[in-house]
C-alpha cells in the first residue's frame, strides 16, 4: 500500500485553473498505475483521469477530456493533475487512487483501489 497525500485544491471562478498535485512520501510510485476520482455532493465518485505507471498510456472521462492533462514525475514521486477550463459541474473533492492494476477504460470502476489520499476539495463557482 502507498501513502498518498494530495493538495492543490482551492476555490476558482469558472473558467479558471488549477493544479492539483498526488506526492508518495514513501516512494515507489512507479510501481503503480495512478488516478484521479472526485465526489460532488451528494453523488457517487466518478473517475477522472489514470496514468499508467511509465506515464505511457493516460485516460479521461469525456467530460474532462480537453481540458484537464494528466501527468506525472517518477523521479520526484509525483501525480499531477492540471485543470482548466474549470465548470461548477467539476466542484468537488478530488481523490488520488493508485493500484497494481494497469490503467484501461474500466479502471474507474473498480470495487476499491490499493492506495488512497485524504482527497481535496475544489470548488468551482462565480
Amino acid at each position: 500500500q502507498l501513502q498518498l497525500v494530495e493538495s492543490g485544491g482551492g476555490l476558482v471562478q469558472p473558467g479558471g485553473s488549477l493544479t492539483l498535485s498526488c506526492a508518495a512520501p514513501s516512494g515507489r510510485v512507479n510501481y503503480y498505475a495512478t488516478g484521479w476520482l472526485r465526489r460532488a455532493p451528494g453523488k457517487d465518485r466518478d473517475g477522472v483521469s489514470c496514468i499508467s505507471r511509465h506515464g505511457d498510456v493516460t485516460l479521461y472521462v469525456d467530460s474532462v477530456k480537453g481540458r484537464f492533462t494528466i501527468s506525472r514525475d517518477n523521479s520526484k514521486n509525483v501525480v499531477y493533475l492540471q485543470m482548466n477550463d474549470l465548470k461548477p459541474e467539476d466542484t468537488g473533492v478530488y481523490y488520488c487512487v493508485a493500484d497494481l492494476l494497469p490503467c484501461s477504460s474500466t479502471w474507474w470502476s473498480l470495487p476499491d483501489f490499493g492506495s488512497w489520499g485524504q482527497g481535496t476539495q475544489v470548488t468551482v463557482t462565480s
